[in-house]
């Protein structure tokens, strides 16, 4: 300690909001180089690399080999796949000194599939998986909780290359199994859960979250064992109702109701059912967003949707995806005064509403209206009239009113029944620190990448993505390992096995101290020792210290020795007087079992 390259913080830092963030940095694991960019200390970089050796050691296992790519990229292989701009302003892009066009990698599939195109032209090269570990760049708009969300991060990326979709799932599994022994031996709980494919497209997508209530997934699950990200939940379509005795639709004046709890209040004051009450669930909520597409354009659409739920705005981007989503603002409602805020109904939207004709001669909505799937054929509905200070009462969809489509974009709420039938929805938090894909054709079609099959014919190559967040891992290992005196890490992944603490003034406790550091070493324990002098750390910075580190055993070489006496204390849990002529075997004893 009295080298090492490390400087601990008694305070937080102002700008970490989650206790991975505050804790790696005030540990001296991590310094920030900017928003979303972090420098790696020798502390930090020590448990980094036992990560990476768990990734690396589970992929060899499972017959990947590994590559190294350049993190700096043309552009073309990303234009011919279209992702140049369907990522929008969330790559770096750059210029070098002849204006071509390049970018900072946010993924690899482009590459790796050119590279197999490159070299193998045979089903007989087939099955291939290649991964490698290495850092990625994306522009976020909004970098947060320190490793978790960052502009700069590394991440293990494998894909597998196959003639046949049978070949596919043999390897998509194959990886999956890998996944799971991967957090297994990592120590972090973990859920499988089905996911979007957003950008990267393919035909199947599962996440691995760690639980975590200050994860930026919502999941679901159900006690049947259904579990998907909150993006993929599908709703359980309603049937159709009948409607041949519904009244006809009838337009009411409604003032003073900007709210879905004051119209549901003067509905049931003023217009009330002959069979029940009201409710928020019986009005139509008209949300008008805007979609603002890689190439700049900006799209108005609006969702119709029950009135007691609310827009997600993650499960309206996952559906629109490459588009991102936004409320709508005032320039947008300036544009289309028939849309009148607080009264928009159907009938000036979607099919019923105005058309333009594209430049392709195509005549569309000139609002786009996309329902619910609740919103079924024959159900009844109170909303807005389209007049200010009136709705309309009994709407009947597929009667009076229809859609551009039906997306997935209302809020998934604890209760909802899982699409499967396995019973009712619980809500939970988590923290992404894997993704596997079946990828399919699309990299491959896109790049040309063929093969010849075992009767000589060409054959498009099937492809599968997974990739693991390292950077992302280490950070849910800090989250999920702490206490309110610092980190308390595993030990596979510790900086160290074992915190030798010198305390006192004298010399025989520094040799002591020193020896048996040296011996432990000798048995291929990794000790972190604090030598650092009185003068330099007191007994209680070196404690303070100890805890905040969070290496796994502290042993303690003090004013006990005197009695023939060290400390052996677990990061958590309580500590023991060993014998000194003991300690050695007693605390390799303990890393043993920690490690098996």
């Amino acid at each position: 300690m009295s080298t090492l390259f490390v400087r601990t913080l008694r305070e937080d830092p102002v700008d970490a909001e989650v206790a991975s963030h505050r804790l790696l940095v005030r540990a001296g694991y991590i310094r920030r180089a900017a928003p979303g960019i972090y420098t790696w200390l020798p502390l930090g970089l020590r448990v980094l690399a036992k990560v990476e050796a768990v990734v690396r050691e589970e992929m060899n296992a499972s017959g990947a080999q590994e590559v190294h790519f350049p993190a700096l990229l043309p552009k073309e292989p990303y234009e011919a796949t279209g992702r140049w701009e369907e990522y929008g302003p969330n790559i770096f892009r750059l210029k070098d000194r002849k204006d071509g066009d390049y970018l900072l990698a946010p993924t690899h599939e482009e590459m790796f599939t050119l590279l197999v195109k490159d070299l193998y032209s045979s089903y007989k090269d087939l099955p291939l998986a290649l991964y490698q570990i290495q850092t990625k760049y994306r522009d976020e708009a909004r970098p947060r909780a320190g490793l978790i969300r960052g502009r700069e991060f590394i991440m293990k990326d494998a894909y597998s290359f196959d003639v046949t979709d049978e070949g596919l799932a043999a390897s998509y599994q194959k990886q999956r199994d890998a996944y799971e022994r991967i957090f297994t031996r990592l120590g972090l709980e973990y859920v499988i859960v089905s996911a979007t494919s957003g950008a990267m497209g393919g035909s199947r997508s599962e996440e691995f979250l760690s639980p975590s209530p200050i994860g930026e997934d919502t999941f679901v699950r159900s006690a049947g064992g259904y579990a998907a990200n909150v993006e993929a939940v599908v709703t359980p379509v309603p049937e159709a109702v009948p409607y041949d005795d519904a009244p006809a639709a009838h337009v009411e004046d409604t003032p003073d109701t900007p709210t879905i709890d004051t119209l549901v209040a003067l509905a049931n004051a003023k217009y009330p059912r002959p069979d029940r009450e009201w409710t928020a669930a019986d009005t139509l909520k008209n949300v008008v967003l805007a979609l603002v597409h890689p190439d700049g354009r900006r799209e108005l659409v609006v969702v119709g949707l029950p009135g007691d739920r609310d827009v997600d705005l993650k499960r309206l981007e996952a559906a629109v995806a490459p588009a991102e989503a936004e409320p709508a603002g005032d320039a947008d409602f300036a544009a289309h005064p028939e849309l009148v805020k607080g009264y928009i109904g159907p009938k000036v939207l979607g099919p019923q509403g105005a058309v333009v004709e594209t430049e392709s001669g195509d005549k569309v909505s000139a609002i786009r209206y996309l329902l619910d799937p609740r919103v079924v054929t024959g159900t009844r509905w109170i909303t807005g009239a389209d007049e200010q200070g009136r709705h309309v009462f009994d709407l009947v969809a597929g009667r009076d009113f229809s859609a551009d489509g039906t997306i997935e974009a209302a809020e998934v709420r604890a209760g909802d029944l899982a699409p499967d039938g396995s019973g009712p929805l619980e809500l939970a938090r988590g923290i992404e620190i894997g993704h596997i894909f079946q990828l399919g054709r699309k990299y491959a079609q896109a790049l040309g990448l063929t093969v010849l099959d075992e009767n000589g014919k060409r054959v498009v190559v099937t492809m599968g993505s997974y990739g693991v967040g390292v950077t992302r891992a280490l950070a849910a290992l800090a989250e999920a390992n702490n206490d309110e005196k610092g980190l308390a890490w595993p030990a596979h992944v510790a900086p160290a096995h074992v915190h030798v603490v010198a305390t006192g003034k004298s010399a025989e406790v520094f040799e002591a101290a020193e020896a048996i550091a040296g011996e432990l070493v000798d048995l291929g324990v990794e000790v972190l020792y604090d030598d650092r002098p009185g003068k330099v750390a007191s007994p209680g910075v070196k404690f303070a210290d100890a805890e905040l580190l969070g290496v796994p055993i502290v042993v303690v070489v003090g004013r006990g020795l005197a009695d023939g006496l060290v400390e052996v204390r677990p990061r958590v849990g309580e500590a023991q007087q060993v014998p000194v002529a003991d300690v050695v075997r007693v605390v390799t004893e303990k890393v043993e079992a920690l490690l098996a």
